[in-house]
């Protein structure tokens, strides 16, 4: 058993209970801007979150050049969910690329001269807890517009 393509599958599986809550959403709450959580929207901090794994996982650590993820990129959870189709591809090739080999540390630049030797391992964390933390603040944002939520904690198989 890979222990990192069954902890990305609990995550998946935790994602699309989170897409179905959000389905249960008008598309104009899903989009809508709360200046509460800084102007952000719940399709914003999914993008962000896509977007995340993009650049860490797809550019920084595959080296490839991937167009960027924006807020245009979609307006409902199905053209949402197809972003994380890709997205998952993109995580499934980087367990490829470093499995067993997780210490392998990359330089990688933040620009401004800031940069720093990451491990795969840290990439593979950093993304995975970055959606998660992400989650809590869409569950939040759909409580403020009236939704109440399933519950989202991490969904065994």
């Amino acid at each position: 058993m890979d222990v990192f393509i069954s902890q990305y599958e609990w995550i998946r599986r935790t994602r699309e209970l989170l897409f179905r809550y959000c389905e249960a959403m008008s598309q104009e709450d899903y989009v809508k801007e709360l200046e509460s959580f800084g102007g952000d929207s719940i399709r914003n901090l999914h993008v962000h979150v896509a977007d995340c794994y993009r650049v860490w996982l797809g550019s920084r650590a595959l080296g490839r050049s991937l167009p960027r993820i924006t807020q245009d990129s979609a307006n409902t959870v199905e053209e949402m969910r197809e972003i994380f189709r890709k997205t998952d591809d993109l995580l499934h090739e980087f367990l490829e690329e470093f499995k067993g080999d997780w210490d392998h540390t990359m330089h990688i630049s933040f620009g401004e001269g800031d940069s720093a030797e990451i491990s795969a391992l840290w990439l593979y964390t950093h993304t995975v807890t970055h959606e998660f933390h992400h989650k809590g603040q869409i569950v939040k944002i759909g409580r403020q517009l009236g939704y109440i939520p399933p519950d989202t904690d991490l969904i065994e198989p």
